[in-house]
Order: C-alpha cells, then sequence, then structure tokens
C-alpha cells in the first residue's frame, strides 16, 4: 500500500483510489497535482486535502453544502470535460464539492466562488471558477459578521 509522509498527519497510507488528481493543478499551486482528502471524526465537518508531494501542504475545506444548503454548482464546458460530464453534476452524488478555506488572525472565509470539485467515481477534480457566480472568494464563516 502506498504511503506519504506529512508535515501535520504523520505517515499516511492510502489506496490509489483515494487520490484527488487536478491534473491542471491550483491556481498558485499549479505543480501540484495529486491530494488524498482526509476527513477525521474529530474535526467534522472539515476535509483536509494533503498534497502528496509537498508534505507540508495541506488545505483545509468544508463541503460546499454544509455552508450554503442551497449552493448551486454552475460548471463550464472545459470543466465539465475536464471531470468527465456531459451535464451538470449533482453534488453529493456525481461531485464533492468543497470549498477551500482561508483562516486569518480577523476572519475565517471560505472561497464559494471557485470550489474544488471532485468526481466521486474516478477522483478527478478542478477549481471551478465561475465568474459570474454571486459567490464570493471570501464568504466569511464568522456568525457575527454580515451575509456576502
Amino acid at each position: 500500500m502506498p504511503s506519504c509522509e506529512t508535515k501535520y498527519f504523520g505517515k499516511l497510507e492510502y489506496t490509489e483510489g483515494a487520490i484527488i488528481l487536478c491534473e491542471a493543478g491550483l491556481p498558485g499551486f499549479e505543480h501540484e497535482r495529486r491530494f488524498l482528502p482526509l476527513e477525521m471524526p474529530e474535526h467534522k465537518p472539515l476535509v483536509f486535502i494533503q498534497s502528496l508531494s509537498t508534505p507540508g501542504l495541506c488545505f483545509v475545506a468544508l463541503p460546499v453544502l454544509g455552508i450554503d444548503p442551497a449552493y448551486r454548482l454552475e460548471l463550464s464546458k472545459q470543466d465539465l470535460a475536464a471531470l468527465g460530464f456531459e451535464s451538470q453534476p449533482v453534488i453529493g452524488t456525481d461531485v464533492l464539492c468543497l470549498a477551500l478555506i482561508t483562516i486569518t488572525e480577523t476572519n475565517t472565509t471560505a472561497n464559494l466562488l471557485a470550489p474544488l470539485v471532485v468526481n466521486i467515481k474516478t477522483g478527478r477534480s478542478v477549481q471551478a471558477i465561475d465568474p459570474e457566480s454571486r459567490y464570493s472568494h471570501q464568504h466569511s464563516l464568522d456568525p457575527e459578521a454580515p451575509a456576502c
């Protein structure tokens, strides 16, 4: 069974079927293509997206429907093709849709504008950016903050 060393989780064993493959990389991390999603009961509903090539690179994410139960995913033709779909997929059935989280000293935000979308069957993924979306790349997760 393959394994990888990580900065935050130590040595992890995984199966090839568990890998998220982002062929184009992520904006700002174009060289990072293979990730391992980690869910830990004590940190639910957080999902940690651990790079398989860089031990110290791990993104924190949340399922978009946990942030906004009415979230609407609209993928471009290019993103549909990259994921292997001909029509818009259903979140939770066809795809895992994760908002990457940014934590600062003053606020915690979720990127609902450009979620990480993963084909559940194949593990292929894209960071789907919809420039016409009503969502923000800095959706506040602070319950005291005004809605975006």
